[in-house]
């Protein structure tokens, strides 16, 4: 389970610094950034399994809410948006990602206070 937070900590702390170049930059760095965060303080068990079911629950809505009107795709071998329905597409697939990983950390992270 070590290995797995790790893992994905790191990769979220990539998912936020190659949204740099996003318009809306702020809001993407941070939600990759504290996704991160939560990876890296289950690996010391510093927060209750409680608070990543919380933040799963959070990514879930969120994802729901970004899903665009009509999907088209998210296109990974173009680096351009040809559609805002694939950004929204991509944006919301990222959420989903964060979510799996809270919940897989809330499930099998080691049980705290």
């Amino acid at each position: 389970m070590r290995l797995f937070t790790i893992f994905f900590g790191i990769i979220f702390v990539i998912f936020a610094y190659f949204q740099l170049n996003d318009p809306d930059s702020g809001v993407w760095i941070g939600i990759y950034s504290f996704a991160a965060l939560a990876c890296f303080m289950s690996i010391r068990n510093l927060w209750p399994n409680w608070v990543f079911y919380l933040l799963g629950a959070g990514y879930i809505i969120a994802a729901v809410f970004q899903w665009p009107p009509e999907f088209e795709g998210v296109f990974f071998g173009e680096t351009q948006m040809r559609s805002l329905n694939i950004e929204l597409a991509r944006e919301s697939l990222g959420l989903g990602i964060c979510a799996i990983v809270m919940l897989v950390i809330g499930k099998w992270g080691k049980p705290s206070f």
